[in-house]
């Protein structure tokens, strides 16, 4: 018999499994459902909070409308555990999503410092001192205390209205430096055209004559003694990337730039003639932190111009007139100092021509210069600055100049 009743028990079990495979999903989720309205009674009502809430405000006006005590403090009562309960919920929810865990433990301590505070302050007697001032203040003298106060608050009405006027004059000035800028960008780019179509003839090629060059040097003097530093690094950028700067071999006939047969125009040091010929439109510019990389600077006079912290990587400064100039911090690496060989290199001179094999009269005058904290700079070009910088500015040349001659004489 136990046999036959095992026997029954596992048919009955498989016959379930059978019966639970065949069946779909849906009819599942039915019976399921049916199974739970089975177990929820249809004469149980269930209430939310929210309507246990306005329950009990009714109840407790009810009670206020028919003077009965017992029923108003009830439901107030009620309301008021049930209000906390929803009020607190969001709050802790609230709390959990905008504030982190530090934010928490940061208003936690301010709320126990404050009460820290007030707790001591109640021990050391000082809410009692205040008691007896207060017992024994003069409430007849408060029409002086009173002026005072209203004198106080004129003061701090003026100091407000001091704050809102240079509140007013800093807006102000960031705008006008703002239309500085925009202002000086336009005329910037005026120039730049101007200069191409004085330069240029009608198929793209540079054919400028004595006249055209005269107006195009005239109005580069004007616009770098109308500009910032900012503005004179673009002037010379545009000028010099632009081959504007650089003595161009010409025809001595027609005056036309000769090509070089690499696609460019054939340079001529010696004898060659610039577009624009900066000559002294530098002298004590200020060009302090601007990046002046690969331009032609040779042959301007730069007499006191401030180029500490520029970018002078692979600029052209033979024959350029530094006297005095400051090129604290400067970044030099590969800037050309002079032509030919450091034995024989010399700085420029006026009355004789330079020659440009040997190097002598091709060097940059450096003569009183500043040096000091000059980035990346070659040995040979110490020891140039060294022969040639005299000897107020040999202490500043980063390295020193031991064992080098001074050639200046002074």
């Amino acid at each position: 018999m136990p046999e036959l009743a095992n026997g029954k028990a596992e048919i009955d079990e498989e016959s379930s499994l059978s019966l639970a495979r065949s069946e779909s999903p849906e009819s599942i989720e039915i019976k399921r459902t049916s199974i739970v309205k089975k177990k929820t009674s249809p004469n149980k009502i269930s209430f939310s909070q929210s309507q246990l809430i306005v329950i009990t405000v009714l109840l407790m006006g009810l009670g206020l409308w028919f003077r009965l005590p017992w029923l108003g403090i009830t439901g107030a009562v009620t309301a008021l555990l049930l209000s906390l309960g929803v009020v607190f919920t969001s709050v802790k929810g609230w709390i959990a999503k905008f504030l982190t865990i530090q934010e928490r433990r940061t208003i936690l301590a301010f709320l126990g410092f404050v009460a820290a505070i007030a707790g001591l302050c109640n021990y050391l007697g000082i809410y009692r001192n205040i008691g007896g001032w207060l017992t024994q203040f003069k409430y007849d003298e408060f029409g002086s205390w009173a002026d005072w106060i209203g004198a106080l608050g004129q003061i701090l009405i003026a100091i407000l209205a001091v704050y809102v006027a240079w509140a007013q004059y800093v807006i102000s000035k960031d705008l006008t430096i703002q239309q500085n800028r925009i202002t000086q960008q336009q005329t910037i780019d005026t120039y730049f055209q101007g200069i191409s179509d004085l330069t240029l003839n009608d198929e793209g090629l540079l054919e400028d004559w004595p006249q055209e060059r005269a107006i195009a040097e005239g109005r580069t003097a004007s616009i770098l003694s109308s500009i910032d530093e900012n503005g004179k690094a673009k002037v010379i950028r545009f000028l010099s990337q632009s081959r504007l700067l650089t003595p161009l071999k010409r025809d001595n006939r027609l005056g036309r730039p000769i090509l070089d047969g690499s696609g460019g125009y054939s340079e001529d040091r010696p004898y060659g003639t610039r577009v624009v010929d900066l000559g002294v439109m530098l002298a004590g510019a200020y060009l302090v932190s601007q990046d002046l990389r690969w331009t032609d600077l040779s042959d301007a006079n730069m007499v006191r111009a401030n180029l500490s912290y520029c970018d002078l990587v692979k600029a052209n400064l033979a024959r350029t007139v530094l006297y005095e100039a400051n090129l604290a911090g400067a970044d030099m690496k590969g800037t050309l100092l002079f032509y030919g060989s450091i034995e024989t290199a010399t700085p420029r001179s006026i009355t004789i021509q330079p020659d440009y094999v040997t190097g002598k009269h091709t060097g940059v005058v450096v003569e009183k210069a500043n040096f000091s904290g000059v980035k990346r700079l070659s040995e040979e070009q110490r020891f140039y600055i060294c022969s040639w910088c005299g000897e107020k500015s040999r202490s500043t040349v980063p390295g020193g100049c031991e064992g080098i001659p001074n050639r200046l004489g002074r």
